[in-house]
């Protein structure tokens, strides 16, 4: 127990430019910089969490102090600057967490600092970690010196956000983009770890770390101290999966299976078994359209090298794959897709993905059903515009000199109205049989008289129709609309609507035309309740003239304006206010009882 536990991330840290994980771009630019002599005065680290770049600001500030360094730009490490900078000592490298020291008062109190040269050693380096945190203010005292700093001063910020740092800064500091560590790099990373501490690792193990950690070695670290601390010193795929809550790969391919065989039963009992370990719906989800993903990336050998799985998994990700059609798996990643999306939202979180694994269990019949010869057939459009095609229709000539009779042809599914000159063009696409009775010399009745078209449709069709004369139109004159009027107000007093009924009778009406006529009122809330009936009026009116062109207008006559009470117009304090002026005894009880009016 005398020495004392140093977790991983620490203890191997990186000390100079060479082990630097994965930026294998910037550590060669700073090299390069430091052996030219070309040191920018500002350089701005940006990039995800844990993938080195205070690390390599650190490395930075201890090689352009090394007093030996090596022929590759590196630090000897065997200097008094390295040895005080690796105790920890060095008076040359100063730095400072702007995540809790954000504000302007702490960067004058840096810039105070900066005027100072260094003691000993070339240079005096500033590191600024989180600089994103720091407020509009501190930035702007920041400005000028960070602009025009001593020959003897270097600024190294460090940032995870490089949007929220104001254009002023980015403009004076030379910036550097750290990328995200590749699975490869992190493993071999993990592998050298773990043989210099004796453990025992299954590389399977390490490659789940690497993709659980999503590029961050920091992360990867943090997790392979947990997971030892775990299993006592023994590393193995499945209890890294237990322990990091991982849902093994075989379920998968177990429930692809199922689905695919259109076994729904199994699928069911697989998600129920997989739901009693503990994984919630929305981990199955996700987990599903990752492995989807994965065979979809499978089907193409261009494509295989996007495959980041565990090693043994690969062939069989290809045999599956060559399985699976492509439409299959496309149509199963947009429904998991969506799945995914809604799950928040549903409240019974089972049924949710269990209704996601029924679509996906009859996803290859309905596949099966757009297709045709083995080609796909195409939806029909029916959200956007669609053509029409018009043919012409040659008249129909009856033989008979009558006048035009408009008829009302009514089957039990399908309304036609159609005319004497138009049969042809109305009946033709319900019922063509009725056009070709028409092209034929008139019928006769008993007497030898010609028969009107009328009869002779309703002699021939009379069974299958109920064939009636259509009425004509009415157009508006103010009598029958004042019996229409007065017949709707004696509805509304049935329904015992009395002041709706007290407004059309003291209305007055007003044609302007043919189909319109106006309705003044002489009030807003008279106005109010002839709107209320417009739609039932309005019904009312084209049954009455056989019209539905016919409109109206409400219209307020011109007047004083409405007397509005006063308990309409005043709020809840001016209310208190008025009747505490009419009785003083109502304010003289709020104050003794210290009472508080809820305004």
């Amino acid at each position: 127990m005398d020495n004392k536990f140093i977790v991983s991330a620490r203890k191997y840290r990186p000390q100079n430019f060479n082990t630097v994980v994965g930026q294998s771009h910037i550590t060669t630019t700073l090299k390069n910089a430091i052996k030219n002599n070309q040191l920018a005065h500002a350089f701005l680290f940006c990039g995800p969490r844990g993938v080195g770049k205070t690390t390599c600001a650190r490395i930075l500030a201890k090689t352009i102090n090394c007093t030996n360094p090596t022929a590759e730009g590196e630090a000897c490490n065997t200097c008094n600057s390295c040895v005080s900078f690796d105790a920890g000592t060095s008076l040359n490298i100063h730095e400072l967490d702007a995540a809790s020291n954000n504000s302007v008062d702490d960067i004058r109190s840096l810039v105070e600092q900066v005027r100072f040269a260094p003691q000993a050693g070339k240079y005096k380096v500033y590191i600024v970690d989180e600089v994103h945190m720091l407020s509009a203010s501190a930035f702007n005292a920041f400005l000028k010196t960070l602009e025009e700093p001593p020959s003897y001063a270097i600024f190294i910020l460090a940032t995870t956000e490089k949007h929220k740092i104001l254009p002023t800064i980015l403009s004076r500091c030379q910036i550097f983009d750290f990328k995200r560590i590749t699975n490869n790099d992190t493993v071999t990373h993990l592998q050298e770890i773990v043989d210099k501490e004796e453990i025992k690792a299954e590389k399977a193990a390490l490659q789940v770390i690497a993709q659980k950690s999503e590029g961050c070695m920091r992360d990867s670290l943090s997790i392979l101290d947990k997971i030892v601390s775990f299993t006592n010193g023994t590393v193995t795929y499945r209890n890294t999966l237990e322990h990091l809550n991982i849902l093994d790969e075989d379920y998968y391919f177990k429930m692809l299976e199922s689905l695919q065989q259109q076994d729904l039963a199994a699928a069911m009992l697989l998600f129920d078994e997989i739901n009693r370990k503990g994984f919630e719906g929305d981990l199955v989800l996700n987990g599903l359209a990752e492995f989807i993903r994965n065979l979809l990336v499978s089907k193409d050998p261009k494509s295989a090298a996007l495959l980041e799985v565990v090693e043994g998994m690969q062939e069989k990700y290809i045999t599956a794959a060559a399985k699976t059609g492509i439409s299959y798996l496309v149509s199963a990643l947009n429904i998991l897709n969506e799945a995914e999306i809604n799950y928040k939202m549903a409240r019974n979180k089972r049924l949710h993905v269990e209704l996601t694994l029924i679509k996906l269990n009859f996803l290859q019949q309905a596949i099966d059903l757009s297709t045709e010869n083995g080609s796909v057939v195409k939806k029909k459009r029916l959200d956007g515009p669609i053509a029409f095609r018009t043919k012409p229709v040659p008249s129909l000539q009856l033989q008979q000199s009558t006048p035009e009779a408009k008829l009302y042809i009514e089957q039990k599914p399908v309304l036609q109205t159609v005319t004497a000159k138009s049969v042809k063009t109305a009946v033709q696409p319900t019922q063509p049989t009725i056009a070709r009775p028409l092209s034929k010399p008139a019928a006769t009745n008993g007497n030898g008289s010609k028969k009107n078209l009328l009869d002779t449709l309703r002699e021939k069709y009379g069974d299958q129709y109920a064939i009636e004369e259509v009425k004509e139109a009415e157009t508006i004159t103010m009598e029958r609309l004042r019996q229409c009027w007065d017949s709707y107000t004696v509805i509304l007093e049935k329904q015992l609507k009395h002041s709706s009924a007290g407004t059309f009778k003291s209305a007055r009406l007003a044609i302007e035309n043919d189909i319109r006529f106006t309705v003044t009122v002489s009030a807003l809330t008279s106005q109010k309740f002839v709107e209320q009936e417009r739609m039932m009026l309005m019904d009312h009116l084209h049954k009455e003239f056989n019209n539905r062109a016919i409109v109206f207008e409400v219209l307020v006559e011109a007047g004083e304006k409405e007397e509005i009470p006063a308990h309409l117009r005043l709020n809840s304090k001016q209310k208190f206010e008025h009747i505490a002026a009419q009785y003083p005894l109502v304010k003289e009880l709020r104050d003794r009882l210290k009472l508080e009016i809820d305004y």
